[in-house]
Parts: C-alpha cells; structure tokens; sequence
C-alpha cells in the first residue's frame, strides 16, 4: 500500500489558534502525532503520559491531549500525541475514523465511508 500526506490542521482548545500541518496518513498510528513543540504552541498540555509500541517492537511512554483537529473543512476533537520536536506528523485511526474517512492509497487521498452498526439479529437496537 502507497503511503501519501494531507493537510490537517491542529488548533487549541477554544479553536481560535490552528496550525497547518502535512502529515503522513497513517492507519498503523492509533492516534494523531505532531510534534510536540507545535502542541506547546498553541497551549497545549498532556492530560496524562501513555505507553505506545512503535515500530522496531520499542515502547515509549508520551504525552497526550485532546484537541480540535480540522480536516476537510470540518472540525472534531481528536487525541493526539505529543511527537518529537521535528518528526513527521502522523494522522491515526482514532481521528481517521471520528472524521468516517478511509485511505484510497491508489487514488493518494481520503474518502467518506459509512459508518458499521453491527448487531446480532436477536439484540434488538434500542430505540430509547
């Protein structure tokens, strides 16, 4: 699978400061990193520290916040990691899918996809 970058924008809390950013469409991700020094930009600080595996089978312990994120013209809040100063932002899954976006690496760009409400036919969705 091709990889490709999109433009994102990262913004505090309040939604009145955003930071343009190219970041690599990364499903591997579980979550959005900027780089930290970005984050601390626009005011933002760690809710709590986390442990992730990245590649190689390593474990680093990060910061993590939540915050708006703008993508295709439509704002969520999203969690996002505190990267390195200088790394490659990295858009995850977990921001991916509250936006119902999905890579089409042939096409290098997202698309809308339809959200699953999977139940088994003897559990009735609830109504209430």
């Amino acid at each position: 699978m091709g990889t490709f970058k999109v433009t994102l924008h990262v913004g505090d809390t309040q939604g009145l400061r955003w930071v343009p950013l190219e970041a690599l469409v990364d499903t591997g991700a579980s979550y959005t990193w900027v780089p930290e020094d970005i984050l601390l930009s626009l005011g933002l600080v760690p809710f709590a520290r986390w442990e992730f595996e990245i590649a190689g089978g390593d474990v680093v312990e990060r910061g993590v916040t939540e915050t708006r994120v703008r993508l295709d013209g439509e704002t969520r809040t999203s969690i996002v990691v505190f990267g390195d100063t200088g790394s490659l932002p990295l858009l995850g899954a977990y921001t991916l899918e509250g936006f119902r976006l999905a890579p089409d690496p042939v096409n290098r760009r997202l698309i809308r996809v339809r959200g699953f409400a999977m139940a088994h036919p003897a559990w009735p969705l609830s109504t209430a």
